[in-house]
């Protein structure tokens, strides 16, 4: 980081300091996005899971969720962002729906316990080889749309 002449005050030289709030400027702008995004995926899984309740399907799609992260690693990849990174991203967005849907099952009287589904989490590693509670596949029902981005 540049400063100006004047030691031991950390004052920043004027052009450093613009192009932090141009950089911060565009990094709120895309969190704004980020979050309407998740916003109108959770709308679209909640749809999903009030469909799920009223045909008595389990909350968690095994098959589903392992195409999305099939898919979602290789937009990673493609977009050159950590493929790992994203799929953790996207394990924790499922647990969360996968919740929801469980709760929308529970509210119409349907019993989540006995559906073969209905808990997918299981102790896994990730690719970078560290351990933890995920689900076994990617998201749960994103109607084809780019998880945790569309």
């Amino acid at each position: 980081m540049t400063t100006s002449n004047t030691p031991g005050t950390g004052d920043v030289d004027q052009a450093v300091r613009e192009e932090l709030a141009r950089l911060r400027e565009s990094i709120d702008n895309i969190d704004a996005a980020v979050v309407h995004m998740l916003a109108e995926r959770f709308k679209a899984t909640q749809q999903v899971g009030h469909l799920k309740a009223r045909h008595q399907l389990p909350p968690a799609d095994p098959a589903r969720e392992a195409r999305q992260i099939a898919r979602l690693r290789t937009l990673a990849e493609n977009a050159r962002l950590d493929p790992a990174f994203a799929e953790k991203f996207l394990n924790f967005i499922i647990a969360e729906v996968i919740r929801h849907h469980e709760r929308i099952a529970e509210d119409a009287g349907q019993d989540t316990t006995d559906t073969a589904d209905a808990d997918d989490t299981t102790d896994t590693a990730d690719a970078t080889g560290t351990a933890g509670t995920a689900h076994a596949t990617g998201t749960a029902d994103t109607a084809g749309t780019a998880p945790a981005a569309g």
